[in-house]
């Protein structure tokens, strides 16, 4: 009997390995291979879950900003700043990340990110959409030149 790689992947990427290098070792060949199959397939879903988190994250702060004018701050600048670099390094790390990747991930990051912000703010949203350009182009600064 084979090992469940499925659920195995789901527990530990590192027991995965184990595993894999275990059937390698004796010689296990097509078992080792269905091993890194769902490897690979684990890792891909693990980074594109990064990626939702990380762009959810982004999504909560500018529609913090947008919402709550008077309380904005050079942390809120920073968390932007830094959550657009994570995104881009994920990208970078992951090619199959592309923007039609995140394009993908919109509408379902966009209500999690809404509740997010919600949450934190203690009040409604007045954001009942944010663009790409909202989100990735424009730039959040604490001078008079700020994202309204």
């Amino acid at each position: 009997m084979g090992v469940n790689w499925a659920r195995l992947s789901a527990e530990s990427h590192y027991q995965v390995a184990v595993e894999i290098e275990r059937a390698l070792l004796q010689g296990d060949f097509e078992e080792a291979e269905a091993g890194i199959k769902e490897l690979i397939d684990a890792l891909g879903r693990s980074e594109k879950r990064a990626l939702k988190s990380q762009l959810v994250r982004l999504m909560a702060h500018v529609i913090k900003w947008k919402t709550q004018r008077e309380r904005r701050s050079y942390g809120w600048v920073a968390t932007i700043c830094n959550t657009k670099e994570e995104i881009a390094d994920i990208q970078s790390e992951t090619p199959s990340l592309t923007s039609d990747a995140v394009r993908g991930l919109w509408e379902a990051s966009f209500r999690v990110a809404t509740r997010e912000a919600e949450g934190e703010m203690d009040q409604r949203s007045e954001v009942s959409s944010l663009s790409w350009q909202e989100v990735f182009e424009d730039e959040y600064e604490m001078d008079g030149a700020s994202q309204q």
